[in-house]
C-alpha cells in the first residue's frame, strides 16, 4: 500500500499533545496503524515534547491529586472503553475497537445517491462517520464551515484532479469547496471527522442535512 497524502505536521503535533478531539484522534489513530512516515514523525514529536518536559521546573499538587486522577481514569474506562475486537477485513484496530468488529458489524444508514453512513459514538466537539459511496458516485457538492479530515479504507476516490486510496488522508477546510467522487471499478469506504457542519450548495442536500448529522 503506496499512501501520498499524509497528516500535516499542525495536527501531529495536536496528537502528540492530546489537544484534538475524539472523533479526529480517531482519525489520526487510524492512519497512524496504517502510515509508517507518520508514525516515525509523531514518533520524533514525542521525543522533543518529553525531552522539554524534562527540563521543566516542578509545582507542587495537592496529595490526593494523583489518587483523583486515577479514580476519574477508572470511570471513563467504564463509561467508554470498547472491548477489544481484531478486526476483521479492511478495517484498522482502532475503528474495528469502535464498532465491535469489521465492516458487517457496520449498522449503515443511507445518506442519499447511495451513499451510506454510520455515525460513531464519539466526544462532543467533533462526530466522526463511517461512509459507503457506492463506485462512480459523486458526493454533492460542498464546502466548509470548520475542518474535516477523510482517511480511505478501501476503495478510491478523486477530488480535484488528485487520486486519495487506501491510507491517504484528504484535510479541508473553510477555504475548500469540492465533489469528491468514488472511483469505477469499487465502492469507496471513508471514516471522517467533521467539527462543523458542511456547506452544500445544491437545496435537496441542504434540506436533508439537518436529518443526517452532517
Amino acid at each position: 500500500m503506496t499512501i501520498t497524502h499524509h497528516l500535516t505536521d499542525q495536527i501531529l503535533l495536536a496528537h502528540a499533545g492530546g489537544a484534538l478531539s475524539e472523533a479526529f484522534g480517531l482519525v489520526v489513530a487510524a492512519h497512524l496503524s496504517m502510515c509508517d512516515d507518520c508514525r516515525a514523525r509523531l514518533g520524533a514529536f514525542e521525543a522533543v515534547g518529553g525531552a522539554i518536559l524534562e527540563t521543566c521546573g516542578t509545582v507542587p499538587v495537592d496529595d490526593g491529586g494523583l489518587a483523583a486522577t486515577f479514580a476519574r481514569i477508572d470511570a471513563a474506562d467504564r463509561r467508554t472503553a470498547p472491548a477489544p475486537r481484531r478486526a476483521r477485513g479492511p478495517l484498522p484496530g482502532p475503528i474495528a475497537d469502535y464498532i465491535g468488529g469489521g465492516l458487517d458489524d457496520v449498522r449503515w444508514k443511507p445518506a442519499g445517491m447511495g451513499v451510506r453512513q454510520a455515525v460513531l459514538c464519539t466526544a462532543e466537539g467533533a462526530t466522526a462517520r463511517l461512509l459507503h459511496i457506492p463506485a462512480g458516485v459523486a458526493v454533492p457538492d460542498h464546502g466548509h464551515r470548520g475542518l474535516e479530515m477523510t482517511l480511505v479504507l478501501r476503495g478510491a476516490f478523486r477530488d480535484e484532479g488528485m487520486r486519495f486510496g487506501p491510507g491517504d488522508v484528504e484535510i479541508a477546510d473553510a477555504a475548500t469547496e469540492h465533489t469528491p467522487v468514488a472511483e469505477h471499478g469499487a465502492d469507496c469506504i471513508c471514516l471522517a471527522a467533521t467539527d462543523a457542519p458542511l456547506r452544500f450548495n445544491a437545496f435537496l442536500p441542504r434540506i436533508a442535512q439537518s436529518f443526517l448529522r452532517i
